[in-house]
């Protein structure tokens, strides 16, 4: 057997599973990924007028399809060599649609990483929904611990919080001194990541255009962009 945390919504308890099922709406329509279906909250869904404090669960962040995600899904899809017989972690999954989009890709291993146990669940949903076999899913927070080795750590929407996005700077930068593990960033452009210092070591990969959709869903937001973050020698020795 394995630790639980790793083990995170391995057995769906069947309450949440039908509130899940009853609260979210499949689609795989607004979106870059269309090969992709998802359970997510869209207007169609009773909790997008509804009061939030109405859901019984935390802040059903996972229930969105991050523009960041967007972006490293579709290039992970288009580009399978990027992670194709490799162990790829996707920190912050979400919905999961990366680590989804890593195992369609050809991943050699997933490990898919959330706070919120109910994403966990809402992965396993999501899992069955594209035909997949449940991937790991670790339900901690492990920015600041060793997760290992990876060859590759994706992570999209995480820099909305400034002490947040310093623990993420530090640790990926550990993580690439001791592992050297490569790191992709997905990212719209936030205000809180642009002005990060950070931003000065990343290398653009590609940028997407969004679908009209998620433009609303995002406050107007007009592309995606994949980074690779490479900080350099010195950076990596100061850490």
């Amino acid at each position: 057997s394995c630790p639980r945390e790793r083990c995170a919504g391995r057995t769906l308890d069947p309450e949440v599973r039908a509130f899940l099922e009853e609260n979210t709406e499949v689609t795989s329509s607004g979106h870059l990924t269309p090969e992709i279906r998802l359970r997510l909250l869209t207007p169609r869904c009773r909790f997008w007028r509804e009061k939030p404090d109405l859901w019984p669960y935390g802040d059903p962040f996972w229930a969105i399809y991050w523009p960041g995600g967007q972006a490293l899904s579709r290039y992970i899809l288009d580009n399978p060599r990027v992670v194709k017989g490799r162990s790829v972690l996707d920190l912050g999954s979400g919905c999961g649609a990366t680590a989804i989009a890593a195992v369609m890709s050809g991943a050699s291993q997933v490990l898919a990483n959330d706070i919120d146990p109910i994403a966990g669940m809402a992965m396993r949903l999501n899992c069955e929904l594209n035909h997949l076999d449940p991937f790991p899913i670790a339900i901690k927070n492990i920015i600041n611990s060793d997760a290992g080795k990876w060859d590759l750590i994706v992570l999209g929407d995480m820099f909305y919080d400034e002490q947040l996005a310093d623990g993420l700077h530090r640790w990926l930068r550990k993580c690439i001194r001791m592992h050297q593990t490569e790191v992709l960033i997905g990212d719209p452009g936030r205000y809180q990541f642009l002005s990060h210092s950070i931003h000065n070591q990343l290398h653009k990969v590609i940028e997407y255009s969004l679908p009209e959709y998620t433009r609303q869903e995002n406050h107007g937001l007009t592309s995606s962009i994949v980074w690779s973050y490479q900080p350099s020698s010195n950076s990596l020795e100061s850490c």
